[in-house]
């Protein structure tokens, strides 16, 4: 639901160019991709070169192959021209990314202006008295099933650690406003677990 509202404020019309970072599983590129229509184009990337192939294959298996184009690339080195872009999404992706401010000066460069910039990441909650609740469910019980269910615990709790590093809502907006996005805004889903920030290149 987070990525389907989140391809709904791309603002992509048929026969724009846009770019998926951390593409991972694929879902924002297979939404994305109908956005733009066989008259555009979609770049997926991931800077891991087997998350990238899953997304491929899942994306081939969907029947979207003519208009994308996969490719394994760093955020914050993004390997595209000046100005290439409609639209740049970054799908919980960003909070892995270790220099942020690098990673959104490159996709500032990479967009047209008038281009927007599309971060979905999970952020702070704003659930009031549920806040603790979340706390607890979040560095506490989702670690403890990864371990029962998966035999993977610690991959769940560095999920909950690195969102809990993770900028803020306002922070990150700040962060944006910094590196040159304008008419910066975010937009919190369930309570603020996740939120999506959007800017523009003006």
């Amino acid at each position: 639901v987070w990525k389907r509202l989140t391809v709904t404020k791309s603002g992509l019309r048929a026969g724009d160019v846009a770019l998926d970072i951390a593409a991972g599983s694929g879902d924002l590129s297979l939404g994305l991709s109908r956005q733009v229509g066989s008259s555009g184009s979609l770049y997926m990337t991931d800077i891991n070169a087997r998350m990238l192939a899953l997304g491929r294959d899942r994306l081939i298996n969907a029947g979207r192959v003519a208009n994308i184009r996969y490719l394994q690339a760093d955020a914050e080195k993004l390997p595209f021209k000046s100005g290439t872009f409609d639209c740049v999404c970054i799908g919980f992706g960003l909070r892995n990314v270790t220099d942020k401010e690098a990673a959104l000066a490159s996709m500032l460069r990479v967009l047209k202006p008038g281009g927007r910039l599309l971060i979905l990441e999970f952020s702070k909650p704003r659930i009031g008295p549920l806040e603790p609740l979340y706390d607890f469910y979040s560095l506490q019980v989702l670690p403890w099933v990864g371990e029962l269910v998966l035999n993977d615990g610690g991959s769940y709790r560095y999920l909950a650690e690195s969102i809990r590093r993770h900028p803020d809502q306002d922070t990150l907006k700040e962060l944006m406003i910094r590196q040159g996005f304008e008419r910066c805004e975010y937009f919190n889903f369930s309570g603020g677990i996740v939120a999506l920030h959007r800017g523009y290149r003006i």
